[in-house]
């Protein structure tokens, strides 16, 4: 096995990547989310790479002080499934012993279905906003249906706000979720983006209030965390 090579972001399109594993831990606190990291990265980088379907796996610092973001690349799911049978348990344990107490939130499965880049994708983020919008009961052709509205909203709107780098839709395997993976250069581009959007503001054009009153969406999240780990295979 190839040894694990440290990255500053993971490449979302590239193009072998088969299904995305998307979970949450609560830590519980700023202090423990420093320690997790640095155990992820050490139980992680004194082991090869485990296996050559994982493409990367990268670790976000929630904005809230006690979450943190899993986000990895799968070529397939079979090789996320021989991964949990033979690799994975030994990492969790190393990292339960080093932080005690670490609450698994969940795990979801999606796959990229589009991606945009409001501004130059070559710019590092300084910030990553997860869009997690739910709906009632399975329907494939709904979730990329949402997705398409908000392109066109994008495209039929002002112009983004300043500070995006990109956005990456994905379409949760089980049907009834969507999950936007948005790059920014800053949690405060980010906000001010928001403020600019209300429905006060008078930006909320018919294609944005179709996006906001899609039929069976049941809720949705938006959460702001912050870069920390990023790996892959190396050579």
């Amino acid at each position: 096995m190839p040894s694990v090579q440290f990255n500053s972001r993971p490449d979302l399109t590239r193009s072998d990547v088969g299904v995305v594993k998307v979970s949450t831990w609560d830590v519980g606190g700023p202090e423990r989310q420093r320690r997790t990291v640095e155990a992820v990265r050490e139980a992680w980088a004194s082991r090869e790479w485990p296996h050559p379907g994982l493409l990367s796996y990268t670790v976000h610092t929630g904005e809230d002080g006690r979450t943190l973001l899993h986000y990895s690349q799968w070529s397939a799911e079979e090789a996320y499934q021989d991964f949990v049978r033979g690799g994975r348990d030994a990492r969790n344990a190393e990292i339960d012993a080093a932080v005690p107490g670490i609450e698994r939130l969940g795990l979801h499965t999606f796959e990229l279905y589009r991606s945009g880049r409001p501004g130059d994708g070559a710019r590092e983020p300084g910030c990553v906003v997860i869009v997690d919008v739910e709906f009632a009961g399975p329907d494939p052709a709904r979730q990329r249906d949402w997705v398409d509205a908000v392109f066109e909203a994008v495209a039929t709107g002002p112009e983004p706000a300043p500070g995006g780098v990109s956005a990456h839709f994905h379409v949760g395997t089980a049907g009834d979720r969507v999950l936007n993976y948005a790059e920014w250069e800053t949690a405060q581009a980010h906000i001010d983006a928001l403020a600019g959007a209300g429905e006060d503001s008078g930006n909320l054009t018919p294609q944005w209030q179709r996006v906001r009153t899609y039929p069976g969406m049941t809720g949705g999240a938006v959460h702001r965390y912050t870069p920390a780990l990023s790996l892959a295979a190396g050579l």
